[in-house]
């Protein structure tokens, strides 16, 4: 079996073709582009391609399905991948490394998801790099006026109704003396904002055509507290609900799962992992807690986590936004909408939430709160209060003490 790996960079990349049978190899040099890689395919013959997970792998795994090649995409967050105490590191080695590893069959092969998916992928992250640069444009204008002690509105406010007091500071750079050169920076920030909320509203006018028409997207927002946004980044992060064969799986690729070290009688359980999309996250905790107030199942689940307790409001938080994740790829793989009754039925046979229930429902006087009793050690007896026992001195102090190094002073003579 004749076996290809590609170490990918940038702008040059290392291929290593490694025979498993004699265990010899050889190496080729070539540029991360297409030409060359269409060279590269034609020339050489091999029955497997390995490459790592990064960004040239989506193109030319698309160029290896077009030619039937098989193809295996690997991730490097693997513990196979982790070479800490290595002497040397090469393309050269990297690229060995990888044809061996793929020859043990130790590689966690990776989902490469279709051209469209990766391409509504990259929107998304880039409307969230929009809006981040929004902000900070925003956030350098309020502190603009509040350095020279002018007031402008607060909230949304100052850029709907309050945007005309604001454009009365604004000139021109060229116009501008030494003493108002503040306007000139003013001017020069408003024009990036409009410029920058024209291509938000751009790129949200063309993500609103593409969630009408798909019909996943029109599933997940079924759910109570989910909006579109959150909608369209699930279905495109899962793209499809078939491969998770589980919702620990899909819990674990999310990165929502907790960390865990086990050795001999120790069991340990971190925090959570956080090796999945962080956008994802972010996106899912942002509305686990806006569901608190428009699902009803989310609040139960959430007091039932919680358990009354403060600290572990944020706990509880997190462990919704991972259940509202399993919840939207339970719905995508069996293709059904959201049902109010049946997840709250769910949540009443849960019994931490029955008992909730029954303390919401029942008054206080028919119910009367129990006291946990408390199991205490015996206490000793009490010892002698005055000992006939002579008192021995004790080992440490018995001799005088001298510091090592000092001699012992004498009196004075007078």
């Amino acid at each position: 079996m004749m076996i290809c790996s590609l170490d990918l960079g940038k702008f040059k990349s290392v291929a290593c073709f490694y025979d498993c049978k004699t265990r010899k190899f050889s190496f080729e040099a070539i540029l991360t582009r297409r030409s060359h890689i269409d060279k590269l395919l034609d020339d050489n013959e091999f029955d497997l391609l390995v490459m790592e997970a990064c960004g040239p792998s989506g193109w030319i795994s698309d160029v290896c399905q077009q030619r039937e090649i098989k193809t295996l995409v690997c991730s490097t967050n693997d513990e196979a991948w982790m070479w800490n105490k290595t002497k040397r590191k090469t393309d050269r080695d990297d690229a060995l490394k990888l044809a061996k590893m793929a020859a043990m069959g130790v590689l966690t092969p990776v989902h490469v998801p279709k051209p469209e998916i990766r391409e509504q992928r990259a929107i998304i992250k880039y409307r969230k790099n929009l809006d981040g640069r929004i902000t900070r444009i925003k956030n350098g204008i309020r502190s603009t006026f509040a350095n020279r002690g002018i007031e402008i509105d607060t909230g949304a406010r100052a850029w709907n109704t309050g945007r005309v007091h604001i454009d009365s500071f604004r000139k021109s750079i060229a116009e501008c003396t030494c003493d108002d050169l503040w306007k000139g920076q003013l001017d020069l920030e408003l024009t990036q904002l409009d410029a920058l909320t024209a291509e938000m509203q751009a790129v949200e006018d063309r993500l609103e055509l593409f969630a009408a028409d798909n019909p996943l997207i029109q599933i997940v927002m079924t759910i109570p507290g989910v909006g579109r946004k959150t909608a369209e980044l699930l279905v495109a992060i899962i793209d499809d609900p078939h491969r998770f064969k589980s919702a620990r799986h899909l819990s674990s690729y999310l990165g929502l799962t907790p960390k865990q070290y086990q050795s001999g009688e120790t069991d340990r359980n971190g925090k959570i992992s956080k090796r999945g999309p962080k956008l994802a996250r972010t996106m899912l905790l942002e509305c686990a807690w806006a569901s608190l107030r428009y699902n009803a199942w989310s609040k139960k689940t959430f007091e039932r986590i919680h358990g009354g307790s403060k600290t572990r409001r944020k706990k509880a938080g997190i462990a919704l936004a991972r259940k509202i994740a399993v919840v939207a790829w339970a719905m995508m793989r069996d293709q059904q909408a959201w049902d109010q009754s049946k997840a709250l039925q769910e949540a009443v046979t849960d019994p931490g939430t029955q008992e909730l229930m029954e303390e919401a429902t029942e008054p206080h006087e028919a119910k009367p709160k129990k006291k946990a009793k408390l199991l205490r050690a015996k206490p000793h007896p009490p010892g002698p209060v005055i000992s006939d026992e002579p008192k021995q001195r004790s080992g440490r102090g018995s001799k005088p003490t001298r510091r090592r190094g000092s001699k012992r002073r004498s009196p004075l003579k007078t």
